[in-house]
């Protein structure tokens, strides 16, 4: 017997890992957490970017590999080119633990709050439009939370917006609302 019932849509609430910081988004966006970097994770990712190809070259000049005609030369560019990915990565893994709440993330909290606060004043979507039916940006955020935990094993990234992001998006709205009030009333935001 068939039913003309609307199918509900599926949502599985995210897990939310208690930390001594407050979580800011435990999906965040690729772009997000490029953006929200600290000058100091630029560094953390180039000393490991250099670490590779350095240590290559330092062991080379104390116990020569005599590889022959231009062997090392070869072993350099891939030592490079691995030296690379493994600092992209740990760049990346040290800016996602801040939205985590992993992490120190006091300039990362009132970024973040900046950022959805303006949007909400724009009353533009939070996380960004997404052409995925809400089933499959549900799959993507289901695949991608807490991905940068895993990175030395398998290189996950969020690329897809969607609004499952383990955060109650309500105190955007509400200080955007003392912003406005604030505004109207001639006073400085609070």
């Amino acid at each position: 017997m068939a039913t003309n019932q609307a199918q509900q849509p599926t949502y599985t609430p995210s897990k939310v890992i208690k930390t001594e910081y407050p979580l800011i988004d435990n999906d965040p966006h690729f772009k997000r957490v490029i953006g929200y970097a600290r000058p100091s994770d630029y560094v953390h990712g180039a000393v490991a970017a250099a670490a590779g190809p350095g240590l290559l070259w330092t062991m080379e000049k104390f116990a020569p590999s005599q590889v022959g005609r231009g062997g090392f030369a070869k072993a350099m560019r891939l030592g490079g080119a691995i030296g690379l990915i493994g600092g992209f990565l740990y760049f990346y893994e040290r800016s996602s633990l801040r939205f985590y709440g992993m992490t120190e993330n006091a300039r990362e909290v009132e970024m973040d709050m900046k950022e959805m606060v303006a949007k909400v004043k724009a009353g533009e979507p939070l996380y960004g439009e997404s052409r995925l039916t809400p089933h499959m940006q549900g799959v993507a955020a289901r695949q991608s939370r807490y991905s940068a935990l895993f990175t030395a094993v398998l290189p996950w990234f969020n690329f897809v917006n969607h609004n499952q992001h383990g955060v109650d998006t309500a105190k955007y709205y509400r200080q955007a609302e003392r912003e406005l009030e604030a505004e109207r009333l001639g006073k400085a935001p609070p």
